[in-house]
């Protein structure tokens, strides 16, 4: 673990891998240590942001370093009771043959693989509103598209490396598109206007 100032009003804390991220950030959700007022997880550190007028960074960042997460492997965070997000999809994307032949897998297998998996989100990224979703059981490591595509529609599912995700937005974007949902993902009128932040559990559910 290495702790560094970030600004005035924050602790950058860099870690080993997207498991320690995912542990710690839990377990500081659970018992932040006081003037503490957000915790931004990314894939291999912690922003942990801080109130200027009421926190003592020294004493912040030793309460981090005494924190002592339970790790069980595989991005899982043990006891986690973060709500489940339901989201259906239709498995007609474009490169599902392709991650059909990555995988070794069928059609049919990449689908029930992918709906058989609980997501998580590890953290957030990219866009507004898009989270990377890590699974316990998914032991797949798909690799990105040769050559991105200029647009991505809204609501593409896609795999890219250990992640799963879905676009919030149009966008350019090289991951490998296995569906689409109508969910909506991202609304500012909405509280909290990310459907998907980091902690909470996905299910695919495959829509006709």
């Amino acid at each position: 673990m290495r702790v560094l100032p970030c600004a005035d009003v924050g602790l950058l804390v860099e870690l080993d891998d997207l498991d320690a991220v995912r542990a710690l950030h839990a377990a500081l959700e659970a018992d932040p240590p006081p003037g503490v007022i957000d915790l931004v997880p990314a894939a291999r550190t912690l922003l942990v942001r801080l109130d200027p007028d009421t926190s003592d960074p020294e004493r912040v960042e030793h309460a981090v370093r005494r924190v002592r997460p339970l790790r069980t492997g595989g991005g899982a965070v043990p006891g986690s009771d973060a709500p489940v997000v339901e989201i259906p999809v239709l498995y007609d994307g474009a490169d599902l043959a392709e991650v059909a032949r990555l995988t070794g897998l069928s059609e049919n297998g990449v689908v029930a693989a992918h709906t058989g998996t609980e997501w998580t989100v590890a953290f957030g990224g990219f866009a507004p509103g898009f989270g990377y979703l890590t699974g316990a059981g998914w032991s797949f490591d798909v690799p990105r598209r040769a050559e991105p595509r200029t647009v991505v529609p809204e609501g593409a599912v896609g795999l890219a490396g250990v992640f799963s995700g879905v676009y919030p937005r149009s966008s350019p974007g090289g991951w490998q598109l296995i569906g689409h949902t109508r969910t909506r993902l991202w609304s500012v009128e909405a509280d909290p206007p990310a459907l998907l932040r980091p902690g909470v559990r996905v299910r695919f559910l495959e829509a006709t």
